[in-house]
């Protein structure tokens, strides 16, 4: 059984064909929407670490980075209901519910450096130079080598 893939088609004639992706596209409008008349009522410090999840039945739904951000919003909680309500788009809201969500970034893993000394390289070519076994020697020549090169080689 081959698998044979649809025919490409202009995201204008999806949109115009599926009420699906209409209505997500919609509803993406909608949340950016609300996000901005959100953000326009907070601190700036707050505007990266607060986002709008949904907004149903006068429950305004926030997606924030840490518990101190929750806690935050909750003491400005009347203010931000108060404040918010001015806008036809919030004229029904009532509570403010906070989920924490930290950010998803993945953290590099710390680099470790080798300090490199011309000690250590010398004794690394001394026990070369007594080592019977070559593949040993061999190794124990490169490492030495590597540890007489300068920083940044």
């Amino acid at each position: 059984m081959a698998f044979h893939p649809l025919d490409a088609r202009r995201p204008t004639d999806l949109l115009r064909t599926s009420s699906t992706l209409r209505a997500l596209l919609e509803k993406s409008r909608q949340l950016e929407r609300l996000q901005a008349l959100f953000e326009s009522r907070l601190e700036p410090a707050a505007r990266e670490q607060c986002r709008v999840a949904s907004f149903e039945t006068g429950v305004l739904r926030l997606v924030v980075t840490s518990s101190q951000w929750a806690t935050r919003m909750r003491y400005q909680q009347k203010r931000l209901i108060r404040d918010l309500q001015t806008f036809n788009e919030f004229a029904t809201l009532t509570k403010i519910h906070c989920k924490v969500q930290p950010p998803l970034v993945k953290k590099a893993p710390p680099v470790r450096t080798i300090k490199r000394s011309k000690v250590a390289s010398s004794t690394l070519q001394e026990t070369a130079e007594h080592v019977c076994d070559p593949e040993l020697k061999a190794a124990l020549s490169r490492l030495a080598r590597h540890h007489g090169e300068p920083e940044g080689h």
